[in-house]
């Protein structure tokens, strides 16, 4: 090996770059850094294993190209650094916020303990849970509630539930039983 190669190898052993194509189907992408444009490239995840994510990047995110043995074609890129084209969605040290291009905002604030979802207009948020889901705490709702079978409060059924104490005219009827 020559010296030229040698130079060429460590210079690109780490870089700068930015992405320039994302290849979703086969989770992959081109990096472009400098003059120098390196097409599939795997990204870094955060699982890749028995839990696995899929968050792929952005064109035009910043990201590190790592190339073992300075071999950009072997390269691996590290997403998610901020740049003033994307800077960071938040400033807080309490604060974990995820936020997508149509305007959805994840927030969990673990000094209030709060976690918000809050989708753009249209939204809709769907819980798919066979087992069931359970609620522990206060359950405020402003809108329009849909239920498909039946609503059982304190052991009464808004279905089936009967009135005592009716009679015919204008008066009013019993407490549910």
């Amino acid at each position: 090996m020559n010296i030229t190669d040698l130079l060429r190898r460590l210079d690109n052993l780490i870089r700068l770059g930015t992405i320039a194509a994302v290849d979703h189907q086969a989770a992959r992408c081109t990096v472009k850094t400098g003059g120098l444009t390196v097409p599939n490239l795997p990204w870094l995840v955060l699982r890749a294993g028995a839990s696995s994510d899929w968050d792929p990047p952005t064109v035009g995110e910043q990201c590190i190209l790592l190339s073992p043995s300075g071999e950009s074609a072997q390269g691996i890129a590290l997403i998610g650094l901020y740049s003033r084209q994307r800077p960071a969605p938040s400033n807080s040290a309490n604060l974990r916020r995820r936020k997508y291009p149509d305007g959805a905002v994840i927030d969990y604030d673990h000094a209030t303990h709060t976690l918000t979802a809050t989708l753009p207009d249209g939204g809709k948020a769907k819980l798919v849970a066979p087992g069931g889901v359970s609620i522990l705490g206060d359950v405020d709702i402003t809108g329009l509630v849909n239920v498909s079978e039946d609503v059982v409060a304190a052991g009464i059924s808004l279905v089936n539930h009967v009135h005592g104490g009716v009679q015919g005219g204008p008066s009013n009827t019993g407490a549910p039983q």
